[in-house]
């Protein structure tokens, strides 16, 4: 059960009124990913996976869970809250959305993700998926917020230069669309003002 706070609530109100930016799709594969963040009494963390070498796309990088669409799923939410509970047991029932992030593309894989934010309880008992993830990690949301920590730098998207993103967070190394999608929550945090971090 989900504990709801003050907090969660501003988060929610927040994240729920940004507006989406959607992309023309063209070439791109749709994926979705679930972004979980919960409150462990002391601050909010943000959940990550480091996927194992035995899946075909981002293998050994950090990331959200999430992957392609099912179909038997019936919206690119269903696909996110499924791939969470297949990759980490999270089951759909504990997890309440409360927004969704701009289209993010892949830039060596030719993925469109969708983004869901979301809220889930602390302590949880998650199960890995050997096949698909080597650890489940959890980092403070509050180091995403910190502007000495990400470092910005042009890619090459398909022959046109995109600006992407690194972060360094507890000896770990986050980039690609994992590092652009927490952009897009720091930078939506932070226009807010002031949230207490």
């Amino acid at each position: 059960m989900i504990v709801v706070t003050a907090m969660d609530e501003q988060l929610k109100r927040i994240l729920s009124s940004r507006p989406k930016k959607r992309l023309a799709t063209g070439k791109l594969k749709a994926a979705a990913v679930l972004v979980p963040l919960f409150h462990d009494g002391r601050e909010y963390r943000v959940l990550l996976t480091k996927r194992s070498r035995k899946v075909f796309h981002h293998k050994g990088q950090i990331s959200f869970p999430g992957g392609k669409p099912y179909k038997t799923d019936a919206s690119l939410l269903d696909t996110a809250l499924r791939e969470s509970w297949e990759e980490i047991g999270l089951q759909a029932r504990d997890v309440e959305i409360i927004g969704e992030l701009d289209d993010t593309p892949t830039v060596t894989s030719g993925f469109n993700i969708t983004p869901f934010v979301a809220l889930i309880p602390y302590p949880y008992s998650f199960t890995r998926n050997p096949q698909e993830i080597d650890e489940i990690l959890d980092l403070p949301l509050a180091a995403f917020l910190d502007t000495s920590r990400c470092k910005q730098h042009t890619e090459n998207n398909d022959g046109k230069p995109t600006t992407g993103y690194r972060y360094e967070c507890d000896n770990r190394i986050i980039w690609g669309a994992t590092a652009r999608i927490l952009k897009q929550i720091a930078d939506t945090l932070k226009a807010a003002g002031n949230l207490g971090y």
